[in-house]
């Protein structure tokens, strides 16, 4: 009978399942976060270290690790990794001159061997933003394509705002469900 609770346990989602948010500096990590939380905007300022909350739904909880994206703070990301089911990469789509860098540390980040299990959500975030990138080019500038080894999906968002949101939370329960 125990055997069978547990089963039904993990089927139906009662346990955490941990996700890092990432991304450079001003992507808009932090107020995705509380966004998620509040379904409000939050004044932020730049993270320092990192911020972690739990997100319900239902009964799948996330333990959600919001990380600061500073130039100084990005090589100690490595450190979050361990048991990591979810990356979410927020991706300032404003930013035309940092996609490259975006890029390659999403590319150093999905070769450590902590996240070779990871899901990776792309949040394309200040699409209210004229002059945006759209989802679609930013998935071609990271080279997205490419990743063959981690589920992978883009979705366009706007953080101030919510919309987009609720889509990528949608998503990540069924990543974990799959899993």
């Amino acid at each position: 009978m125990g055997f069978l609770l547990t089963k039904m346990m993990a089927v139906f989602g009662d346990r955490e399942h941990k996700v890092i948010v990432v991304g450079l500096d001003n992507a808009g990590k932090t107020t995705i976060l509380y966004q998620f939380l509040t379904k409000e905007a939050v004044h932020t300022s730049p993270t320092i270290g990192s911020n972690v909350e739990e997100i319900a739904m239902g009964n799948t909880r996330f333990l959600v690790w919001d990380i600061g994206g500073q130039d100084s703070l990005r090589a100690g990301w490595f450190t979050y990794y361990c048991n990591t089911e979810i990356v979410i990469l927020v991706v300032d789509s404003t930013d035309r001159e940092r996609l490259t860098l975006t890029k390659e540390e999403l590319h150093r980040m999905l070769a450590h061997e902590d996240l070779q299990n990871a899901a990776v959500l792309i949040l394309a975030n200040k699409q209210d933003m004229k002059g945006s990138l759209t989802a679609a080019e930013i998935s071609q500038g990271l080279t997205l394509d490419s990743i063959s080894s981690h589920s992978w999906h883009v979705q366009a968002c706007c953080a101030l705002t919510g919309e987009g949101l609720p889509a990528s939370l949608d998503w990540m329960k069924s990543q974990v469900v799959v899993n």
